[in-house]
């Protein structure tokens, strides 16, 4: 019986090694949908990626608006009596401090030198409007300077009336002006304005801006996107992650296993907002999607290095061109000077036919194991 039991051991090793071959091979869809860069080719296309997540998300409402200044912190400057403007100290644009001189009026009062003021800036701020011009005259009831306070201002979004009843005081608005693109900027809901836009059908929702920077100015086009409502821990991506057109949405994740190579992976996707998309299928939390340079991987074909070269450098050995082992006669014959040439076709026939001998042998083997045998207990009966 040990004799019987010596194949078997031959027999599940030379199909693990068939099946360790079978597994390691990459499938021709991947091999189709993967593109593999050079670090330099990352670089140019500038590749970030961030980790597929649960998270918090946002369902939200869009609306158009633009920046206002807030009525409250706007002060002009004036004159108390009537004159003529000798100097000014300030010009439109610039920042003054409240108490600082702006500009020296001549009194028509007789004298010589006929006696002179100067002016004040009633306020802290930025000036915005100014028809102070050297030897100009200036009458009590003429402002000639405005100066306002940016450091909080008012996005009032256009907001259609259907949409008005689903907001309350307090909700939050991600704001984004065009003429800041990098820049987002959270806003809270104060009030809506005291009657609505007949002919658009809209009514001003005021949103309350922090603007330390000053980077906010009167009129600026803003563009609103109002939260309704959070759901948690729903699988999400940043929206710019996200390519194709309706019918076939999809993105690139990171490989796990070969560096700066980048698989094209179908999803489902629910619900959009501003700035993220929900992941219905198609992903796992921790996958590693592209997003800046995502747009441009869709163009890049199969990268600036072949699949083989990638593989050969990730796991230090020899595979064929569509990713697979290299099998045990073509490591032979590549090692003799033979079998650069075969196809891939061909390639896959010796690797069947070599399966196939495999096979046939060891059955052959067990087949004369067993003729023994039987032979031994024919021979051992007649005997006794």
């Amino acid at each position: 019986m040990k004799r019987f039991l010596f194949p078997l051991p031959l027999v599940a090793l030379a199909l693990a090694n068939f099946t360790l071959s079978l597994s390691a091979a990459v499938s021709p869809e991947k091999a189709a949908s993967t593109v593999i860069l050079n670090e330099t080719g990352v670089q140019n296309l500038k590749i970030q990626t961030v980790e597929a997540e649960e998270a918090d998300f946002e369902h939200t409402v869009f609306a158009l608006g633009r920046i206002q200044s807030i009525p409250e912190k706007r002060a002009v400057v004036a004159s108390r009596i009537s004159g003529r403007i000798m100097e000014i100290k300030t010009v439109l644009g610039t920042m003054i401090e409240a108490g600082a001189d702006v500009a020296r009026l001549e009194s028509r009062q007789p004298g010589n030198p006929p006696p002179s003021i100067w002016l004040k800036a009633p306020a802290t701020g930025l000036v915005t409007s100014s028809d102070a011009r050297v030897g100009e005259p200036v009458e009590p009831d003429k402002a000639l300077m405005e100066i306002t306070d940016l450091s909080e201002v008012y996005a009032v979004a256009r907001l259609p009336e259907h949409l008005a009843g689903k907001i309350k005081v307090g909700a939050v608005a991600h704001i984004h002006v065009t003429a800041l693109p990098e820049e987002t900027f959270e806003g809270t809901l104060l009030r809506f304005g005291t009657a609505a836009d007949k002919a658009s059908g809209t009514l001003d929702a005021i949103f309350a801006l922090p603007n330390a920077n000053l980077l906010l100015r009167p009129d600026l086009r803003a563009e609103f996107s109002i939260v309704l409502s959070k759901r948690e821990k729903v699988m999400s991506i940043p929206k710019v992650a996200l390519q194709g057109d309706a019918l076939n949405r999809f993105v690139y994740v990171k490989d796990y296993d070969l560096p700066h190579a980048f698989v094209k992976s179908p999803i489902q996707i629910g619900s959009t907002n501003d700035q993220f998309v929900e992941v219905l299928g198609g992903l796992i939390v921790g996958d590693e999607v592209v997003t800046t340079g995502a747009y441009s991987l869709a163009f890049a074909g199969k990268g600036s290095v072949s699949l083989k070269e990638a593989l050969d450098a990730a796991h230090g050995h020899e595979h064929n061109e569509d990713g697979s082992e290299v099998s045990g006669a073509k490591k032979t014959a590549i090692a003799n000077g033979a079998g650069h040439e075969h196809t891939e076709g061909s390639h896959h026939l010796s690797t069947l036919t070599l399966f196939s001998l495999i096979s046939n042998g060891l059955l052959l083997l067990l087949l004369i194991v067993a003729m023994r045998n039987k032979n031994a207990a024919q021979h051992h009966v007649q005997k006794t």
